[in-house]
């Protein structure tokens, strides 16, 4: 017993090691490490990108002071893209709802999405969202922003690709609804 308590303090206390071995056991996984907070902090940036470039597109169009056109929609899409800075393919609906105190509930006024790349909603799939819409005064309106950005990681470090969502409901500001060009606005 006295020599296995020699032999571990020996063991314990012996600090010469090889450079070389401990190289070829840690940078392995310092590289997987570095290149991991890489690709989370890239994801996390992607987010905030996204979400940024939602808002600045939503306060834009609800500081409109007259009728959207479809030249302005399809504008717009062009400068979320922009703004996402990436080839990450990036999809838009924009939605003019009003709160109906009649049939108490949501209905759309018109629905758009630049390049068709979304299914404009109708008021019968918007019933379905009603849940994230804020609650409103009878007859107030609000609009209604769905993007949708997709992420590619660098490396595979456990991170899939993943489409990041935004849904944002801006009231006017200056009208009591933005309007589309074509379409009767009351």
């Amino acid at each position: 017993m006295i020599r296995l308590r020699q032999a571990l303090q020996r063991f314990r206390s012996e600090d010469h090691g090889s450079v070389v071995a401990e190289a070829v056991i840690a940078l392995p996984l310092m590289i997987w490490a570095y290149m991991g907070l890489y690709v989370y902090w890239d994801a996390f940036r992607a987010v905030n990108l996204a979400q940024k470039a939602s808002y600045t597109v939503s306060d834009y169009i609800s500081r409109e002071r007259a009728s959207l056109t479809s030249a302005e929609i399809a504008g717009m899409a062009k400068v979320f893209q922009y703004m996402m800075d990436s080839d990450q393919t990036t999809r838009m609906r924009i939605t003019s709802l009003y709160w109906n105190p009649d049939k108490n509930r949501f209905e759309v006024a018109w629905s758009r999405s630049p390049g068709n790349t979304m299914t404009p909603l109708t008021t019968t799939t918007l019933q379905s969202v009603k849940e994230r819409i804020p609650a409103m005064p009878d007859g107030d309106s609000a609009i209604l922003l769905e993007t949708e950005t997709t992420y590619s990681a660098a490396f595979n470090v456990g991170i899939e690709d993943q489409v990041f969502t935004n849904f944002i409901v801006t009231r006017p500001r200056f009208l009591t609804r933005v309007c589309l060009e074509g379409i009767a606005c009351s």
